[in-house]
C-alpha cells in the first residue's frame, strides 16, 4: 500500500478496532468517543476516495483535507491570496486560479478594480472603442491547408505534451475534452497512444528527432509507417518539431525502465531499452531538405497540412529557411513558434532559464521574416509559451500570430497543482505520472468536461476584449490595439515600440532592421550556417 494511504489505513483500523473492542468489553465511556471520532475520519476518507472533483483527496485521503485548511487560513481570505500572489506573473497563483474558475464555471469576477501596479514598467492593456462591437459568436477559427484536408482550426488549441510525460486519464480527458469543444489536441513528440484515439478528438501529430510512432528498428524515418498513421482521418495536421521552449537544441532520454509497454507500443521502440531523442534531425542536414522533407509530410499524409514547430535560436538559421522557401516555393503551410519561456516537462536548469528567444521576439522575428520576403499569406503562425488567459491570445495574435496554443492552461484544467514533480512520477493529482493507482485520482469524465470549459470560457473572454475594441474578430488584432508602460512617465503601442516590415521588403533591401541588415545577407538557402 502506498504511504499516502496509511493515514485513511490506520483511522480505519483503529474505527473497526474501537467497534470489536465495544462489542467484547462493553466500555461504552471509553469506546465510543474513539468510534465516533476514527468513525468519522473514516467516512471522510471513503468520501475521499470515491469522489471524482478533487484528484489530490482521491490520492490523499483524509491528509489533503489538512493541505486545504492551512491555505484556507493565511493571514489573507484564500481566495484573495491565490489571486493576488504575483498576479503578473502566468507561474503564478493567480493564472492557475483563473483556470480553475472557468474550468468549474465558477465566476471569474472580481471586485474594487486591478490588483496590478498599473505604473509599473512593463503593464499592457488593450484599449477599447466608443463603439464596441457586437459579436454573435466566440467560436472564432482559421483555414490552415489548402483543398479538401485544409484545417479549420480554433484560435486556442492544446499544445504539444506527450504520453508518457502526461498520463493515461491526462490524455483522455484533454483528448475528451478537445473533441466536445471542437478544437485540436497536439500529440507531443511521444506519438499517438490509444488513449488519443478513444474519444476522437481532432489531433496534431507532432513528429520528433525520434521519429516516434513512425520509425525504423534503427531509429531512422519510416515513410510506411509515417503514411498509415498520418491518413488516419483524425489527425488532421502534421507538425515536425524541430525544437521546443523548454530546452532547445537539446535531445532527451526515456530510461529503459520507464518505458512500459504501453510507451513501447505508442512510440515504437523496444520495451524497457532506453527510449533517445536525439539533438538533431537525421532526415535533413541543410534548409532545402528541411522543405523537401515537410513536403514529403504533406504528400505522405494524403495532402493534410504540414508544418514545423521551433524555438528560435540562431536569427541566421531561420533566414537561410527563408531563402530556402523562395528558392524552391516550397512553403510550409504553418509554422508554431516556441516561446523559450514555455515548457510544462523537466528539463535543465540552464536551458530553461538561458537558451532561446522569448515567444515575444521570436514571433516577432518569424512573422517579419515572412512578410518581407512576401509570404506571410501562405503560411499560418501559431504561438506558444505561457499562454493561459484572454490577454495572453490577443496581445500574441496582436504581435502577429494567426492562432494560440497552451500547455500550462490546460493541465491546469485537468488537475495539475504544480506540485513541481513532474520528473519524479510522483504527481499528486494524477496528470504526469504512470503510476496507476496515481492516475486513477484523475476521473476523466470530470475533468474533460473542465477542459472544454476552460477553452470556452477563455474564448467568451477574447470575445469580451476584442468586441470592446470595436473588433469582430481576433484577426483584426494589430500591435497598435495593444500599448505597454515603457516608464513611469511613458506609453506606447507595440507599433511604435517594434519594427515591422513591409511585404517583400528583405527581397529588396534589408538594411532597415539592424537583425536583418547584419545577418539576412549572410544566411543561405543550402546551409544553416553563417556566410
Amino acid at each position: 500500500m502506498p504511504s499516502r494511504f496509511y493515514t485513511f489505513a490506520i483511522v480505519a483500523i483503529v474505527f473497526f478496532a474501537s467497534l470489536a473492542l465495544e462489542f467484547i468489553f462493553k466500555a461504552p465511556w471509553v469506546t465510543w468517543p474513539l468510534i465516533a471520532i476514527s468513525g468519522f475520519l473514516t467516512a471522510i476518507g471513503v468520501i475521499d476516495v470515491l469522489q471524482s472533483r478533487q484528484a489530490i483527496r482521491r490520492n490523499y485521503p483524509i491528509l489533503a483535507h489538512f493541505r486545504f485548511f492551512f491555505e484556507y487560513i493565511r493571514p489573507e481570505m484564500r481566495q484573495y491570496f491565490i489571486e493576488s500572489d504575483n498576479e503578473a506573473s502566468p507561474f503564478s497563483r493567480a493564472a492557475r486560479s483563473l483556470v480553475y474558475q472557468r474550468a468549474k464555471r465558477d465566476s471569474d469576477k472580481r471586485p474594487f478594480g486591478t490588483q496590478l501596479d498599473v505604473y509599473e514598467t512593463g503593464y499592457e492593456w488593450i484599449n477599447h472603442s466608443i463603439a464596441p462591437a457586437a459579436i454573435p459568436t466566440h467560436d472564432f477559427r482559421l483555414t490552415i491547408g489548402q483543398g479538401e484536408h485544409a484545417y479549420s482550426a480554433s484560435v486556442f488549441n492544446i499544445s504539444a505534451m506527450s504520453f508518457g510525460a502526461l498520463s493515461a486519464n491526462a490524455i483522455r480527458a484533454l483528448n475528451k475534452g478537445a473533441k466536445t469543444g471542437g478544437f485540436a489536441h497536439d500529440t507531443g513528440e511521444g506519438s499517438i497512444s490509444k488513449y488519443h484515439r478513444e474519444h476522437g478528438g481532432d489531433l496534431i501529430w507532432e513528429i520528433g528527432s525520434g521519429y516516434f510512432g513512425c520509425r525504423k528498428a534503427d531509429g531512422s524515418f519510416d515513410p510506411v509507417r509515417f503514411a498509415e498513421q498520418a491518413r488516419d482521418p483524425q489527425v488532421k495536421m502534421v507538425e515536425l518539431k524541430l525544437s521546443q521552449g523548454a530546452k532547445p537544441g537539446h535531445g532527451g532520454v526515456l530510461p529503459g525502465a520507464k518505458v512500459t509497454a504501453e510507451i513501447a507500443e505508442a512510440r515504437g521502440v523496444p520495451l524497457g531499452v532506453d527510449c533517445v531523442s536525439p539533438a538533431r534531425h537525421s532526415v535533413f542536414a541543410n534548409p532545402i531538405e528541411l522543405l523537401e522533407f515537410i513536403a514529403k509530410m504533406r504528400e505522405l499524409s494524403g495532402g493534410k497540412p504540414a508544418g514545423m514547430k521551433l524555438a528560435i535560436g540562431h536569427p541566421w538559421e531561420f533566414f537561410a529557411i527563408a531563402k530556402a522557401m523562395v528558392k524552391t516555393n516550397i512553403v510550409p503551410d504553418f509554422i508554431v513558434i516556441d516561446g523559450s519561456e514555455g515548457g510544462t516537462g523537466a528539463a535543465p536548469v540552464e536551458f530553461t532559464d538561458h537558451v532561446g528567444v522569448p515567444l515575444r521576439e521570436a514571433l516577432l522575428l518569424v512573422h517579419n521574416t515572412l512578410v518581407g520576403i512576401g509570404l506571410r499569406d501562405r503560411v499560418k503562425l501559431g504561438a506558444s509559451g505561457k499562454i493561459v488567459s484572454a490577454f495572453d491570445i490577443a496581445k500574441t495574435l496582436a504581435m502577429g500570430a494567426d492562432w494560440c496554443n497552451s500547455a500550462r492552461g490546460f493541465m491546469f484544467a485537468v488537475g495539475c497543482i504544480q506540485a513541481q514533480t513532474c520528473h519524479t512520477g510522483n504527481c499528486p493529482t494524477g496528470v504526469a505520472t504512470q503510476d496507476p493507482l496515481r492516475q486513477r485520482a484523475l476521473v476523466v469524465p470530470d475533468k474533460a468536461t473542465r477542459v472544454t470549459e476552460f477553452h470556452k470560457s477563455t474564448l467568451h473572454a477574447l470575445a469580451e476584449l476584442i468586441a470592446a475594441a470595436g473588433l469582430t474578430h481576433p484577426n483584426q488584432l494589430k500591435p497598435e490595439h495593444i500599448i505597454r508602460r515603457i516608464s513611469s512617465t511613458e506609453v506606447t503601442s507595440l507599433a511604435t515600440l517594434y519594427k515591422f516590415l513591409r511585404r517583400g521588403e528583405l527581397l529588396e533591401d534589408a538594411s532597415s532592421h539592424r537583425v536583418f541588415a547584419y545577418y539576412w545577407d549572410k544566411a543561405r538557402a543550402d546551409t544553416f550556417a553563417l556566410g
